[in-house]
């Protein structure tokens, strides 16, 4: 049978870096394929490619061949990919709040008629079928086992029923051949689920090819014809679901087990450093809904997931950039939430995943960036003048601090003087951190600290941190989408799904417990989310 997609030898470099390598897969029409990987592995690259976004053209376009229905086919935008055939579904809602489920559905193919005004001032003054328009949406949405009026407002429906008309509109669309579904059922309820699992079926008898991408692993195993395994831009599998279970796909997905030489020796820590109880975070993307864990004093505790699951939305609402509730305790002193100047005044500091938009002065000096938050809490790095009425900045102390910091952390510059602008990414979040470690915090969050650089620059960081934890005995909470990473460094791992904590593991565990976890199954060992708020 001929197939309905077919690619070849797919492979994409974002400025050097390879991120898809050699991809060969194909669809059959009425066929479901579960895309699954971890965060990085190139999935959302690979659905960039074949839905046409400008991303791809803007660095360089891709390698390989893509075919449709036999015909290669390469999208130059979105709009030839919908021409063509292809619906996708992104994470992201990008529906219009203001305008009704129908509107949503048929957003610029609205059937319209004709009156005397359209004959003298053109098209645009023609009126909108709005009859037509709510039964089309209607039955649209039918198909997907749900009932939602055609004139409901989207600002006023639960996020499921956007989710719903998301997916309506793509399948509304004429000869819809190919539809890519992006984590579709990251916002349903278990319920809600189930009817779009059964209503993917229902579309796949129609001969509607789909590719279904999806961290809940138990729903791929449940809804997927066949299953690609990507895993560092390359595919290491790709069979057909029969008798696969949620084990095998988190195996092939994480990897391969840890060397022995990067295990880390388990330490015998004592006393609660910080806890926190039913946090919940409102960060657009990186909810967190109920979370609570307990980590010891002296400890390097770990916290990974799927992106979008919360794992970001923890330190952001502890450190009071985002609205968060709950409690939190440092030393068993209940702190207050919502003040960023109250936890830094505690002894809490943080290195931001946003480097560049909150961790950093861009247009200032290294020096004037490393002191400058131990200024503004502690006083540090000023000099009292006139019996201290007022106090100025202390340069050679300054000049004595980031010139330590400069050498400790090996970071590339022409003197400490230079603009942090000017330097790399991997050497911004080198100052990141010296900025934090200036502080000197009982306790430092660090949040995605090897994101965009280089190997040689991960390592520096990585062990940077791990001496700092030694020498310094100040615990530290790292949030990393690198399982690797975590269990080179931490002493325990928890794993957040769907803004809760699904359990903590020690970094030995197997691979494989990670991912159901991460999959939102429980794990075998380890302590469960019912204990996360255990030492």
């Amino acid at each position: 049978m001929q197939p309905l997609l077919k690619l070849e030898g797919v492979s994409k470099d974002f400025y050097g870096t390879t991120v898809l390598e050699d991809v060969n897969f194909s669809l059959n029409r009425g066929e479901i394929l579960g895309l699954v990987g971890e965060n990085g592995a190139g999935k959302t690259t690979l659905m960039h490619i074949l839905f046409g976004m400008p991303v791809i053209a803007d660095t360089g376009g891709y390698r390989g061949r893509i075919y449709l229905d036999d015909q290669q086919v390469s999208f130059k935008s979105p709009f030839d990919a919908l021409d063509a055939g292809f619906g996708m579904v992104h994470q992201e809602f990008s529906l219009i709040p203001g305008f009704t489920a129908a509107e949503n559905i048929l957003l610029n193919r609205e059937p319209v008629k004709s009156n005397p005004a359209v004959e003298v001032f053109g098209g645009r003054l023609a009126t909108l079928k709005r009859d037509m328009m709510r039964e089309r949406a209607e039955k649209a949405i039918a198909k997907l086992g749900l009932n939602i009026a055609g004139d409901t407002l989207v600002s006023e429906m639960p996020v499921g029923h956007k989710q719903f008309t998301e997916i309506a509109r793509e399948i509304d669309r004429r000869d819809v051949k190919v539809l890519v579904l992006d984590e579709p059922t990251a916002v349903l309820t278990e319920s809600e689920a189930e009817i779009l699992l059964k209503a993917l079926r229902s579309l796949a008898a129609e001969g509607i090819g789909i590719i279904f991408i999806s961290h809940r692993l138990h729903e791929i195993t449940a809804a997927a014809d066949r299953v690609v395994v990507l895993r560092d831009g390359r595919i290491i599998r790709d069979v057909p679901n029969k008798n696969l279970t949620v084990m095998d796909l988190a195996s092939w997905m994480v990897g391969r087990e840890m060397d022995a030489a990067a295990r880390r020796e388990e330490r015998q820590l004592e006393g609660e450093a910080f806890r926190t109880e039913k946090l919940w975070v409102d960060m657009p993307g990186e909810t967190v809904r109920d979370v609570s864990f307990s980590v010891k004093r002296g400890e390097i505790f770990g916290i990974g997931g799927l992106a979008g699951q919360g794992k970001l939305g923890i330190p952001n609402g502890i450190m009071g950039l985002f609205a968060a509730g709950g409690k939190i305790f440092l030393d068993e002193k209940e702190i207050p939430l919502g003040n960023p100047k109250t936890v830094l005044d505690a002894g809490m500091a943080f290195v931001s995943e946003d480097r560049r938009g909150v961790g950093l002065l861009l247009d200032e000096s290294l020096d004037w960036n490393i002191a400058f938050g131990a200024m503004q809490t502690k006083g540090a790095y000023l000099k009292p003048f006139f019996g201290g009425i007022f106090r100025l900045r202390d340069e050679k102390a300054m000049t004595k601090l980031a010139e330590g910091y400069i050498k400790r952390l090996e970071i590339k510059c022409t003197s400490s003087k230079q603009a942090a602008k000017e330097l790399s990414g991997g050497n911004q979040q080198k100052l990141c951190l010296s900025k934090a470690f200036a502080l000197e915090p009982k306790l430092l969050f660090v949040s995605e600290p090897t994101r965009g650089i280089d190997v040689g620059a991960k390592k520096i960081v990585l062990d940077t941190l791990r001496s700092y934890n030694r020498e310094q005995g100040t615990t530290i909470v790292m949030i990393s989408s690198e399982l690797e990473e975590l269990r080179s460094i931490c002493d325990r791992i928890a794993v957040v799904s769907e803004g809760r904590i699904a359990g903590i593991l020690p970094p030995a565990a197997p691979v494989t417990e990670f991912g159901l976890l991460m999959s939102g199954e429980p794990a075998i060992s380890g302590e469960p989310a019912a204990a996360g708020t255990g030492g």
